[in-house]
């Protein structure tokens, strides 16, 4: 077969790639990517410009999103597995695209007519508008969740087949279209929301969702016809009511031949619960968690683990809050796309280095040279709070935007950017924001936030921000696998582990919701760059107690092989 496809000519090979069913899931997927791309980056921007220079809406949307990620990513994933393919892919794209158009409509009804909205029921109406927006942002959100577990997770090994040097190739080639979309997509959105309007920019986004939708629609259909096999998918219900069904017979097989037994084990039961009291009952969780968090401080990947969430507890992940915060201290869209396309390249060559650091070093080591790596460039982020041109003013109450959005006086505040000309009121509006940034009289201290956020960032895909995040991912979820002497505990602990991540992931969000004005912004830095700092400290404990005075010994062996524990893959 091999030797028959190489004869045929180069342009009907062309010409089959470009009818199989592989290109169409790497186009139906740029696509698809392209738009959240465009999205994630402009509603950070948008939500900020909405509540006059403030981080607040953008925090509480960054929560919204994470908190039901967090609470509902299982029953997607369940939903996801029980129900047909076609009928998945299709649903969550219409549902997420048409999510997304709403939202993009409503926001240009909002930049249109604010100052309208603004007085009547005493700005409610506008604050309504607010709540809207991040409820239909965050419905997009769980069905581009869905859409992603569904393609990415199953119809591409679907496609491959049994064969995985296919499976790998088109799992790689999916990376590097996410990689791509993640540095152009920002870079143009960010030019037309600069040198046109963030009325324009949501139209424009509203209608490439819609036209990506239907085209989308259409290459799913044809992906799905192309591959028979997609229509089959192994039922796990099925499965299940045989087992259970199995299990029944034998025991009522088991019952029919030992009726004494059974009335013993019915009479021992039922001591048992005479025996359990309710406060006993009341207070099993709670013993459940004290065992739970026991059993997982006394295994050896635990610093490792706890290490790995505080680092989720920062706001120097290039996500929606360091993007708003951008905005307020002067940065247009233009110039924030460009940094974030540095952002991503960034972290493409901190991939590329971990992996020839690590085949040097070995796995302990690199993450222990990262944190170093990553702690020499927070450093730029602390020395930015102080630097000519930084807002930081703790003499200003967090709260009074706030006090003064809900109980009154917010005219002041909501007026700033709406008393302009009618003669091209978007851009007018771009600019009084400018103009009245505290940033305006000197860069030099956001230019020192961006330069120490982009050298410690890499891209990595849900939840990881920076280089070490990363290394002490696939760490633990290695050791959780090889080190642990009961697999299940083990696993546990990872549960566990992840668990934490989302903790203070969600913390961190809370923390600018408490502190959303730009002079606060300095001191969450230094909060953050603390919890960096006291994660390192753990995993140096950690890495220490593994290798001791090897730790330092940077290009020897960690270890001597062991042939009863298997070796790590040599890449990423």
């Amino acid at each position: 077969m091999e030797s028959a496809a190489s004869k045929k000519p180069c342009c009907e090979r062309v010409g089959e790639f470009f009818k199989s069913a592989k290109f169409l899931i790497y186009l139906g997927h740029a696509l698809s990517t392209w738009g959240d791309r465009m999205w994630n980056f402009a509603v950070a921007v948008f939500l900020v410009e909405l509540y006059g220079n403030s981080l607040l809406l953008t925090a509480v949307y960054g929560l919204v999103v994470a908190g039901s990620v967090l609470l509902l990513g299982a029953i997607i994933g369940d939903w996801v597995d029980k129900n047909p393919r076609l009928k998945v892919a299709q649903t969550s794209l219409v549902v997420q695209n048409s999510a997304v158009i709403l939202c993009g409509v409503l926001l240009m009804v909002v930049f249109q007519f604010k100052v309208q909205l603004t007085t009547l029921y005493n700005g409610w109406l506008l604050t309504t508008c607010y709540i809207m927006v991040i409820t239909i942002a965050n419905i997009a959100n769980l069905a581009s969740t869905a859409m992603s577990i569904s393609i990415q997770r199953d119809w591409v090994v679907v496609v491959a087949g049994d064969d995985r040097s296919k499976l790998a190739d088109m799992n790689a080639t999916v990376r590097i279209i996410d990689q791509l979309t993640n540095i152009l997509a920002p870079m143009l959105v960010g030019q037309i929301m600069a040198f046109g309007s963030h009325y324009i920019g949501c139209g424009f986004i509203s209608g490439w969702n819609l036209f990506s939708m239907c085209l989308e629609y259409f290459l799913l259909w044809k992906v799905y016809q192309k591959t028979p096999a997609l229509a089959f998918k192994a039922g796990q219900k099925d499965t299940d009511d045989q087992e259970l069904m199995h299990l029944n017979v034998q025991k009522e097989t088991g019952n029919s031949e030992n009726p004494v037994e059974g009335s013993q084990l019915m009479n021992e039961t039922a001591e048992v619960k005479k025996n359990t009291s309710c406060c006993y009952q009341m207070t099993e969780p709670i013993r459940t968690f004290k065992d739970g968090w026991v059993a997982y401080y006394n295994q050896s990947i635990f610093f490792a683990g706890m290490s790995l969430a505080f680092l989720y507890m920062t706001v120097l992940g290039f996500d929606c809050i360091t993007t708003g915060y951008a905005y307020t201290q002067g940065l247009n869209g233009s110039v924030l796309s460009l940094l974030m396309g540095a952002s991503a390249i960034s972290g493409i060559c901190g991939t590329v280095a971990f992996t020839w650091i690590r085949k040097k070093c070995g796995l302990i080591k690199t993450g222990f040279i990262a944190g170093v790596a990553q702690l020499s460039c927070l450093t730029l982020c602390v020395a930015s709070v102080f630097a000519p041109g930084s807002p930081f003013d703790l003499s200003v109450s967090p709260f009074d935007e706030v006090l003064k959005h809900l109980f009154g006086d917010s005219g002041s505040l909501r007026e700033s950017p709406t008393l302009v000309p009618t003669i091209e009121p978007q851009i007018q509006i771009n600019a009084t924001v400018f103009e009245e940034a505290p940033q305006v009289e000197s860069y030099m201290s956001v230019c020192l936030l961006f330069a120490g956020v982009i050298a410690a960032r890499i891209d990595q895909k849900q939840q990881s921000m920076f280089v070490v995040i990363a290394l002490m991912l696939f760490y633990v979820t290695t050791c959780v696998l090889i080190d642990s002497p009961e697999l299940l505990s083990g696993l546990w602990s990872f549960d566990l582990t992840n668990s934490m991540n989302y903790l203070l992931d969600l913390l961190h969000f809370i923390m600018v919701i408490l502190a959303p004005n730009p002079e606060a912004f300095g001191l969450l830095v230094i909060i953050s760059v603390s919890f960096v700092a006291m994660g390192h400290m753990m995993y140096f404990r950690f890495a220490y107690k593994s290798l001791r005075s090897r730790l330092f010994l940077f290009c020897s062996p960690e270890q001597k092989p062991d042939p009863n524990i298997p070796s790590l893959p040599n890449s990423v």
